[in-house]
Formats: C-alpha cells, sequence, structure tokens
C-alpha cells in the first residue's frame, strides 16, 4: 500500500532513524526542506550541516563557475561536493554505522517582481547501506502556485517527500514516485523529469519512471532520449524549432521515417528556420499506450526501443488534443513549431466531436493550436481500395468546415508534402506488425534495417520466425 504519512512524520521518522546522516544545500526559496528537520525535532542526529550559498560568488567559489544557477548541472555539482565532503570527513569517524547523504536544490521561486519561471532541481546523492555505493535521484519541478510562500511551502513538502522516499523506498521506485506529490496536488506542484542512478537503482528503466510521472498526472509530459537518458524538457528544447511526429509507432516503419524528413526538409526552409538546430520528436498519447486497457509495459519498452533505434528523441504526453500540445511546447520555446501528420489523421483532426468540452468548440480550438503560426505538414495517404492518392488539397472536409478548412490551407497553416517516396505509401503499420507475427519475411523491408534488427534480436511485437 502507498505511505499516507505526513509531512511532519516522514521528517521526523528520517530524523529518528539513526543510519541517516548528512548535508542539506539549498539556493533560491529558503532553506524551505531541511527547515523541516528542524522543526520536528531530533535533527541533530541527521543533519550534519544546513546551508545556502545564495549569492552567485560564493556559489561558484564553492562548486565551481556555471552558465546558469537553476540547471541540471549546478544541481549534480552541489550533490558530488557535498556528499564527497561528508564521506572524506566522517566516513572513517562513523562509516560503519551510518549511510550518509547530501540533498540539494536550486530554485527559482516567484520574487517580488514576479514574471520568471518558477521552476528548479533537486536531488538527493545517498548510500542506501553503509559504506555502500552511491545511489541518486535527480528531479525537476515547476511550481505552479502565485504566492511566493505557498510555492516555498510545497517546495519543502516535496523536498522531504524525495528524501523520504529515497531512504524507505528505493527498494520500490514505482511507490516512492507515487509519493513525491504527498500533502500536495498537481495543481500545485508539476514533476516533469526523474532520474534514478547508481547501486540501489541498477534494475530500474528510467524510461518506465518517465511514463509513471505521466501515468500519475504529476506532469503532462515527460521526454527521453534515444540512449534512454532522461531529459527535462525545457533544457532539450529551449529555443529550438520543433517538428514532432505523432503516432502508435507500433512499430517504427519506413513511411514513419519518411514522412519526419519529407517535413524536415520543407519545415528547415522556413526564413525563421534556416540553419537552426531543429529538435525532432516521435509522440506518444497515453490514449494510444491505453487504447486496449491498462498500459502493457513490455509494449511500451518494445516501441522505445525501435525509435531508440532510428536514434529519435521520444515524448510521452497526455495531450490528446493537439492544441494541447502547442501549448505544451510553446512553453518551452519561441521558435518555430510544426506538427507532421498523415492525411487521415489530418481529416480527424477536423472532427468536431473531440472539441465539445470547449465553449468555442473546433474554432477555439484552432485558434490555439495555430496561433503562435505553427505549421502543420501533411503526408498522403494512398486508398487501398480505390488507389488514389488522398492529399490535403483533396481532402473531404465536411461541408460546414470547408471554409475553415480552406482558410488553414490558404494562410500556410496545413501544408502539402509533395517530397514523398511512393515506396512507402503501401505500408501500413498494423500490416507490417501482422506480417511480423505471421512470419511473413517482407517486413523487413517496410521497416528500417536497425528497427529489423534490433525485432529480431529481441523478439519484439511477437516475433518467433527464428523459433520455427
Amino acid at each position: 500500500m502507498k505511505d499516507t504519512m505526513d509531512t511532519h512524520h516522514k521528517a521526523l521518522t528520517v530524523n529518528l532513524d539513526t543510519r541517516r546522516y548528512g548535508t542539506f544545500a539549498e539556493i533560491g526559496a529558503g532553506q524551505e526542506v531541511v527547515r523541516w528537520f528542524f522543526r520536528v525535532g531530533g535533527g541533530a542526529g541527521t543533519i550534519a550541516k544546513s546551508m545556502s550559498a545564495y549569492d552567485m560568488k560564493v556559489s561558484d567559489a564553492i562548486y565551481g563557475r556555471a552558465g546558469r544557477y537553476v540547471c541540471r548541472e549546478r544541481l549534480q555539482a552541489m550533490l558530488n561536493h557535498e556528499h564527497q565532503l561528508n564521506l572524506d570527513r566522517l566516513r572513517d569517524v562513523r562509516g560503519d554505522s551510518s549511510t550518509f547523504f547530501a540533498f540539494a536544490d536550486t530554485v527559482t521561486a516567484r520574487g517580488y517582481k514576479g514574471g520568471s519561471e518558477c521552476h528548479g532541481w533537486m536531488g538527493i546523492k545517498f548510500q542506501a547501506h553503509p559504506r555502500d555505493e552511491d545511489s541518486q535521484i535527480i528531479i525537476h519541478v515547476r511550481m505552479l502556485d502565485t504566492e511566493a510562500a505557498l510555492q516555498q511551502e510545497a517546495l519543502g513538502i516535496v523536498g522531504v517527500n524525495l528524501i523520504y522516499g529515497a531512504f524507505s523506498l528505493n527498494h520500490e521506485p514505482e511507490l516512492l514516485v507515487d509519493s513525491l506529490l504527498d500533502g500536495l496536488s498537481t495543481s500545485r506542484i508539476e514533476i516533469d523529469m526523474i532520474e534514478f542512478s547508481g547501486i540501489a537503482f541498477r534494475r530500474i528503466d528510467n524510461r518506465l519512471m518517465s511514463l509513471k510521472l505521466v501515468e500519475l498526472g504529476l506532469s503532462g509530459a515527460a521526454m527521453f532520449a534515444a540512449n534512454g537518458e532522461v531529459l527535462q524538457p525545457s533544457e532539450f528544447l529551449y529555443h529550438r524549432p520543433i517538428l514532432v511526429e505523432r503516432g502508435s509507432f507500433r512499430p517504427v516503419c519506413n513511411v514513419n521515417v519518411d514522412m519526419l524528413q519529407c517535413a524536415h526538409a520543407k519545415f528547415s526552409e522556413l526564413p525563421d528556420v534556416q540553419g537552426k538546430e531543429i529538435a525532432q520528436i516521435m509522440e506518444i498519447t497515453m490514449r494510444n499506450l491505453k487504447s486496449e486497457g491498462e498500459i502493457d509495459r513490455r509494449d511500451f519498452l518494445s516501441r522505445a526501443d525501435v525509435m531508440a533505434a532510428c536514434g529519435m528523441t521520444v515524448l510521452i504526453s497526455d495531450y490528446f488534443e493537439y492544441y494541447r500540445l502547442a501549448a505544451y511546447l510553446t512553453r518551452y520555446t519561441k521558435e518555430r513549431i510544426a506538427i507532421t501528420l498523415g492525411a487521415g489523421s489530418l481529416r480527424e483532426l477536423f472532427d468536431e466531436k473531440y472539441y465539445a468540452s470547449l465553449d468555442g468548440g473546433i474554432l477555439e480550438s484552432f485558434g490555439r493550436l495555430f496561433k503562435n503560426d505553427l505549421k502543420i505538414y501533411c503526408y498522403p495517404l494512398l486508398d487501398q481500395t480505390t488507389g488514389n492518392l488522398v492529399t490535403c488539397d483533396n481532402l473531404e472536409i465536411k461541408p460546414e468546415l470547408q471554409k475553415l478548412y480552406g482558410y488553414l490551407l490558404d494562410r500556410g497553416g496545413i501544408n502539402h508534402l509533395n517530397n514523398y517516396s511512393e515506396d512507402c505509401l503501401r505500408i501500413l503499420s498494423r500490416e507490417v506488425l501482422r506480417k511480423i507475427s505471421s512470419c511473413e519475411p517482407d517486413w523487413e523491408q517496410m521497416v528500417p534495417a536497425p528497427v529489423a534488427s534490433i525485432i529480431k534480436e529481441r523478439k519484439f511485437f511477437d516475433y518467433q520466425c527464428d523459433l520455427m
């Protein structure tokens, strides 16, 4: 069962555990986390040192120079420095009975002038057992309260939850993730990145932990790189044009790659995109992952691995509506954003049932979607029955929406991709999936070579042909 202790009891439990001993280093928003451990009593048994290197010159003198002070690199420098100091100073004296730790955070909370994004990095580096190798958890938080005092309060609570979870739930990381917002709500704190590392988490796949953040509603989206490294969206997307392809990617087929390449070629020709590094992303929605009920984690990892084989960055999002996806991406960049999709998906975009919850219906949704001059690039669809090619120029739209569609087409919101490979038009992912499970060998020509190799090697998507 999930732990339901309140913040006071979590902090007290840590203080009363005579094995735990370490440092708290907090920059920005005050000493909000360590304050709990002082307040509940027994802190002398837990707190070796508490500090705030608030001044930038002081912070640089201790942890080294930094381009930014609220960033992952600064947090890691704080954790490494403070944890090593504890080991150097205390290991010989009490190393057989103590598990040392360093907790750190560097945050930007609401200032008296307001205006800045309220977010921060928080982490703990610790020993699970005396003289054990190090383990570590890092998270990135966004503080959503509108008052500084409330942000500070929320920061303190999530910090206590992280420390308690690291010590008491490190053997059950999914419960640890679930406990991070105990005493809070998603209206106050968003956690959009978490990374486990070290000896206690050697069997943890951080991609599953990223999925868990979105599944629990702690974040609307999570990202990871092709090598499995968890990414913090604001750092990866910062000042970059963004191109997104949404799909099931079960598996990644040649048509998926061609769609992205064609859109990239067109997008990169825009005057305000030329010469800039475009962030290319393959996105899977939670609705897609839950299309058959509960999320199948093995299936999810199979999809993640075939996208990784293509060198792609992966976004898991709970933003089924495209206008919500666009709003999320706009949060992190002022550069151009583009979405590429097939003609069938474009037709579905004009289905008014998806916008029934909006007061302004489809007009409101499209106003939000295109308000920052977002581009949609439409990949043609070959009608398997008639052999006709469906493009954004001949797409059938309900009569009452044709003028709206024509307006978006005329102003360049919707764009036809005419640079496609004809060999890809007949490839359907569901047909490729069927061929894989039924051992029809021509499926290998329908997917990129690295994808075919990893499917056969790891027996993804019910591949059993080598056993026959």
